[in-house]
């Protein structure tokens, strides 16, 4: 367990620019921050982050939150996962007892699966610096590639000993249970039910997610004196933890690269990674065989928009550049791309040339999408047919762009390059874009563009739905609940005191006996009013960093208006107007009590209309509840009375 000041020592720490910018590109906008939602598929910003508030909220999805929910949500991590997290970054020490062998069995599989997984990192890397196999054959292996010693590091690079069964005895005499070093791939049984190691006899590439941690590895074969390499590679299976789809090698130690630069280049395999980033080019990553997935781009669009595509130039590179292309587009990436000559590809070419001249390359040679397209299918071809196919092939990307005017752009580029009437064009793209609507059920009259979905909020999770009033009677409470509005009020006991909005709206609803019919404002209430008396009590900034991530978001999403506002816009009530208003809602609110109980009167009475008896006591009771029902309608100002 961390212990409480601990934990206020983390969140005092945890600047929430700071740390929702190791996932997500920030720039600057007014007093706030604003980059892509990592938590939805977004072209145009919607995430804010405010420092001042501490806080991150996404318009468009509707998830964000303080620091720690942050991390939650983003890293899918507990609690006190997210705690630790947060410490580590900050460099803040954690005393913990240590875990009871029941604590240990209920670790989630997930959290189990990371942690075998970076036990195996550690253990390849010792192997590979420090055991006589993995010094002879792992180490002459990279030292052979020319890879130094400060990128094998940056890496985490690794060797897998030969004896197959060595990582398997070596994790369970370590205490790692079985169950958990086969679901994530290492190992797996064979006939005999032995555990058998994957990667025995390769070089390890761990595959290190944005957080930084392990889910995955790759291992490549050698043979025994490191002469004669077998291309060929073995991946960790998909699992809990690990979608090749959903991942990008690289993209840990790329990440701060690519939001600087506001580029990525995309290459195919591990050895082209390490070899850009010894050249000095560390805004790469690679898919690393698989076909470009939304995912992938997903991960990449959050840091940046500029992608260049940096394949061999034999047929599985054109391929898988023209695989890409049309995808990357669509999803609003502005695209280059550089096909390498003479059978190269970035690592070879790398290793052959200084980092300048790599450099130099790379900016002279890449090209955009239609000019890599004409040269491919139009250059030299004379075929009417042909021809036309790959005119129409380059007029179908073109559609695929988002922006208008950027759009419009290419067509007219298109069209001057190779030759043909850009009327033409513009008829035939036209038709692609009528098309692809109508495949998705779109109207014609417009291009398709995803329209965010309001999540579910905990505050809609209810098996009742919760009224106007009673939302904007607890967003009180959030906002100003610890805001005075009655001074010196003498209490029971003849003591004279001062009421906040908390206090003020619990005191009237207990006076008549009401509830909100949602139990976490009811939560929110009571806490609010439990923790008056603190010194420095801020309501809004205790319920936004609460320790409960249901009522941090309620909380959060009560307060989301006041991103839109700079302060100097916003409206700053004193304490009369705000009295009026907890007063005129607390009133609403006993309204709608009542409202509700009328109507069930008038229906009991038609459901007991045999029973005299009954019909006359629900008689006696609907005459009183009108009466308090129109005496309030009065003083709210409704000129609505009921019979």
């Amino acid at each position: 367990m961390i212990d409480r000041a601990t934990v206020e020592k983390i969140k005092e720490a945890a600047n929430i620019v700071d740390v929702v910018g190791e996932f997500v590109t920030l720039r600057k906008a007014g007093m706030n921050y604003k980059g892509l939602c990592p938590f939805h598929n977004e072209k145009t910003p919607s995430f804010i982050v405010s420092p001042s508030r501490g806080t991150c909220h996404c318009f468009g999805c509707g998830k964000g939150g303080n620091a720690v929910s942050f991390i939650m949500e983003h890293e899918q991590m507990t609690y006190p996962e997210a705690l630790r997290w947060l410490a580590n970054k900050y460099h803040i020490e954690i005393q913990e007892r240590e875990l009871t062998d029941e604590e240990k069995r209920e670790q989630s599989e997930r959290e189990s699966m990371f942690i075998i997984n970076e036990y195996a990192l550690k253990y390849f890397e010792n192997v590979l610096h420090n055991h006589e196999e993995g010094k002879s054959i792992g180490m002459a292996y990279f030292r052979s590639r020319g890879i130094r010693d400060d990128i094998i590091q940056r890496f985490q690079l690794g060797y897998d000993l030969g004896n197959r069964y060595a990582f398997a005895d070596a994790a369970r005499r370590k205490g790692y249970k079985d169950e958990f070093i086969e679901k994530v791939g290492i190992c797996y049984k064979n006939d005999h039910g032995d555990l058998i190691d994957r990667y025995a006899g390769r070089v390890i590439f761990p595959w290190i997610g944005v957080s930084g941690k392990v889910v995955g590895f790759g291992g490549r074969k050698l043979d025994a004196a490191t002469k004669g390499v077998q291309q060929k590679y073995v991946n960790s299976p998909d699992s809990e933890i690990y979608h090749k789809d959903r991942e990008l090698y690289g993209i840990y130690q790329a990440k701060k690269a690519i939001a600087k630069d506001d580029r990525v280049y995309m290459v195919e395999g591990y050895t082209d990674v390490i070899a850009m980033h010894q050249c000095g080019i560390e805004n790469v990553v690679a898919n690393s065989g698989t076909a470009l997935s939304v995912h992938q781009i997903h991960i990449l669009h959050r840091f940046t928009s500029n992608i260049t595509l940096l394949y061999d130039g034999d047929a599985a590179g054109i391929h898988a550049a023209l695989r890409g292309t049309d995808m990357l587009l669509n999803e609003g990436m502005n695209l280059k791309v550089l096909l390498f000559p003479d059978g190269d590809d970035p690592d070879s070419f790398a290793r052959k040339h200084t980092a300048v001249d790599f450099r130099e390359f790379i900016e002279n040679n890449q090209t955009d999408f239609i000019q890599f397209k004409t040269d491919l299918l139009l250059k030299d071809e004379r075929d009417p047919l042909k021809r036309s196919e790959g005119i129409n092939s380059i007029v179908q990307s073109i559609a695929m762009v988002q922006n208008q005017i950027l759009r419009d752009t290419y067509l007219h580029d298109c069209a001057q390059r190779i030759g043909i009437n850009e009327q033409t064009l513009i008829n035939q793209m036209n038709k692609f874009i009528r098309d692809g609507k109508k495949q998705v059920g779109q109207p014609t009259s417009q291009i398709v563009v995803p329209t965010p979905i309001k999540p579910v909020t905990p505050v809609a999770t209810q098996q009742q739905s919760d009224s106007k009033v009673e939302q904007m009677l607890i967003q009180l409470v959030i906002r100003y609940g610890d805001v005075i509005i009655y001074n010196n009020v003498e209490d029971e006991e003849g003591q004279l005191k001062n009421i906040n909005i908390a206090q003020f709206v619990s005191l009237t609803l207990a006076a008549d006996g009401l509830r909100f019919r949602n139990e976490w404002f009811n939560r929110i209430l009571d806490e609010a009013v439990a923790h008056s008396g603190d010194e420095g009590f801020n309501s809004e900034e205790f319920f936004i960093n609460h320790d409960d991530i249901t009522i941090s978001r309620i909380a959060l999403d009560m307060s989301q208006d006041k991103f839109h506002l700079s302060e100097s816009q916003q409206v700053h009530e004193d304490q009369e107007s705000l009295r009026n208003r907890s007063l005129h809602l607390v009133l609403d609110f006993r309204k709608e009590f009542l409202d509700e109980r009328i109507k069930e009167i008038k229906r009991d009475i038609v459901k007991f209309a045999h029973d005299e008896e009954q019909v006359n006591s629900l008689m006696k009771e609907y005459q009183e509840k009108m009466l308090l029902r129109n005496a309030l309608a009065k003083k709210l100002g409704n000129n609505v009375l009921m019979n």
